[in-house]
């Protein structure tokens, strides 16, 4: 119940990212094309286009910290026996878990200094860009919480413990591994015959 509701939330998440993406194009594309075609333009392109990437970015940092996303190096934790990289894990977790709440912290008191403050050109209060910092804050907390607790419970599995890859590749690597892995388990499915193979 509690994943789906993450994985609605993250979908949610990502559909956010999109429409961000899909507004800063026609703002700052539509100022170029109003600039040099008629002389002119949108005055709150560069304002709004800069605070949209800021949210983007953040919101994109909870949906990759809910995938496993993030780079790290794993060249030690790797080749640790379970309870050494449950160990590992745990302490990560506490680890970040603090520093989100310092996170927290500074981002709550700019919002609050800044929620009086207007922004030069669409007149918005300036809290709404550190507003980020709370929202990743609570989003990756709340994430953080629940991948601890499931580690303190062993509810996850050995693969699961190593939650950082060296490279993007290699994380690609074993993602689609696990695919392959899964496709294999289904019975009844059809695999080429291996005389069909480089025709």
């Amino acid at each position: 119940m509690l994943d789906a509701v993450i994985q609605r939330f993250c979908r949610a998440i990502d559909l956010l990212i999109a429409a961000a993406l899909a507004v800063m194009v026609v703002l700052v594309f539509g100022n170029v094309v109003l600039r040099y075609a008629f002389n002119s333009g949108i005055a709150v392109s560069e304002e709004v286009a800069r605070w949209l990437f800021v949210w983007l970015c953040f919101m994109g940092a909870v949906a990759a910290l809910k995938e496993g996303g993030h780079l790290g190096t794993d060249m030690l934790v790797g080749r640790l026996p379970v309870r050494g990289k449950r160990l590992c894990l745990v302490l990560g977790h506490v680890l970040m878990l603090y520093i989100t709440w310092l996170f927290f912290q500074g981002s709550w008191q700019q919002a609050a200094i800044n929620m009086d403050v207007e922004a030069p050109v669409t007149g918005a209060p300036v809290a709404l860009f550190y507003a980020t910092g709370v929202f990743f804050s609570v989003c990756a907390g709340a994430l953080l919480l629940l991948q601890l607790a499931r580690a303190l419970t062993g509810r996850l599995r050995e693969s699961e413990l190593v939650m950082v890859k060296e490279s993007e590749e290699q994380a690609e690597l074993e993602s689609l591994q696990a695919e392959l892995a899964r496709g294999d388990a289904q019975p009844g499915q059809a695999h080429p015959a291996p005389s069909s193979i480089g025709r």
